[in-house]
């Protein structure tokens, strides 16, 4: 890596030698997260949101070589010319892709292990890559293709999730019990009030540590101004939720947006997704989550979750509030601590709110819906060339999201990350947090 943009105290050795040890942890992570699972579970497509775990692992090994490979090994030969057309996802400058989604597990081949043979085909080449002195232009495309897999990460046990939701023998992902956190119930919703005024929102990019990352939309960080506001302390827990459902929340027309009110009709939407009703448990309900089905009396105060944005709002209207701005939370978050429940914390589910004085919940848990809906801040501009499709082409019909989840790898996680889904999208790790 050549010397420019290095920081001051921050060498281009060291620059390298975090950044490759940084690529080979994630590579590894990804690898420990589908250990265990068969061939057969890599190749379930359970709903047109997901996709198969094989194709996350092909896709994001496609990215590297496509990315940083092929524009930077004069010599490179690649691993089947073919995967540079069935592992493309969205990148239409770079080609066709395959022309509906849903088809990405109508393919038996490429086999696991070739795909697995894919990986490692990659991985020897970036280590070879590593041993030349890299353009600081391919170290961010190095460090944007480590978070487009921590991305993956994430996507493959939502995926997960939903596939063994979806088989009827309802397998677990984790087979240990989901560890207890907190015995004490929470009973009360607190509020932090913020006294509103100027605010600085979005990334503020350094410039001179190439290892320094946020994606596209995080940009240009601007000033905003806020109307004074409460936010409560903590996130929206099931035994809230379950208030709302046993006070008919889901026959009310009058809570919801006329797009969610079709879809509570059209779908037959009566609870969150992966909620079974089960006579057997106290409060009539049980759970599917990573490590199986589990009792809702076990799970009452902890974090609602797979909750749409019309779902949401409706409760958030319920209960007399409204759902936070990003501009609100953001300007929350900013001031705590970047700790909570994500993926590292190896627990795979929400968890209950510890009790702090403090805003609590931001990170992991449930990405939060806010009321923002998807656009460009004022002044955005996207990557140039194919990475320009990376996000800036999907700033329309979407909501944005904010925290980070239980799934999402705590190193991914950072107050100014936006997320962004249809109002629909209930097989994410999504939750509620309200404002006024």
């Amino acid at each position: 890596m050549r010397e420019r943009g290095a920081a001051a105290g921050f060498s281009a050795n060291q620059g390298m030698s975090a950044l490759h040890a940084k690529y080979s942890s994630v590579r590894s992570m990804t690898d420990s997260l589908v250990a265990g699972l068969s061939a057969e579970d890599q190749m379930v497509q359970s709903c047109p949101d997901a996709s198969p775990l094989k194709w996350h692992q092909a896709h994001t090994t496609w990215f590297f070589e496509t990315f940083v490979l092929r524009p930077s090994l004069a010599d490179y030969k690649a691993f089947r010319e073919e995967f540079n057309w069935l592992f493309n996802s969205y990148y239409i400058s770079l080609g066709e892709e395959i022309p509906e989604k849903k088809l990405r597990s109508s393919f038996s081949r490429p086999s696991l292990g070739e795909v697995v043979a894919f990986r490692k085909h990659v991985d020897r080449e970036m280590e070879r890559l590593f041993g030349h002195s890299i353009d600081i232009e391919v170290c961010r495309r190095i460090v944007l293709g480590v978070n487009h897999e921590q991305q993956h990460q994430e996507l493959a046990l939502t995926d997960i999730k939903h596939a063994f939701f979806s088989n009827p023998l309802r397998p677990s992902y984790r087979s240990c019990a989901l560890p207890k956190d907190r015995t004490r119930e929470v009973t009360t919703l607190e509020w932090h009030d913020h006294e509103g005024g100027v605010t600085e929102i979005g990334y503020s990019p350094n410039a001179d540590n190439p290892l320094d990352f946020s994606f596209d939309n995080e940009t240009p960080r601007h000033r905003v101004y806020l109307e004074p506001f409460q936010i409560a302390k903590r996130s929206v827990t099931c035994r809230e939720y379950l208030e709302f459902m046993s006070d008919d929340g889901y026959s009310r027309p009058g809570l919801w947006l006329s797009d969610g009110w079709e879809l509570v009709k059209q779908l037959k939407w009566e609870a969150p997704l992966y909620w079974e009703r089960d006579a057997g448990d106290e409060t009539g309900w049980q759970v599917f989550t990573l490590r199986g089905s589990l009792g809702l009396s076990d799970l009452l105060d902890t974090a609602v979750c797979h909750i749409s944005f019309y779902e949401a709002d409706a409760f958030a209207r319920w209960r007399g509030c409204r759902l936070p701005t990003e501009a609100e939370w953001e300007s929350i978050a900013s001031q705590e601590p970047l700790q909570g429940n994500p993926l590292d914390a190896g627990r795979l589910h929400p968890a209950t709110a510890s009790g702090a004085a403090s805003v609590e919940q931001l990170f992991g848990d449930c990405w939060e819906w806010t009321a923002s809906a998807y656009t460009g801040y004022p002044g955005y501009k996207s990557l140039p060339g194919a990475l320009g499709e990376y996000n800036g082409k999907f700033m329309s019909g979407q909501m944005i999201l904010r925290g980070g989840s239980c799934v999402t790898p705590a190193d991914h996680i950072r107050a100014t990350y936006r997320n962004f889904f249809p109002p629909a999208t209930r097989w994410q790790f999504s939750g509620i947090r309200l404002a006024k």
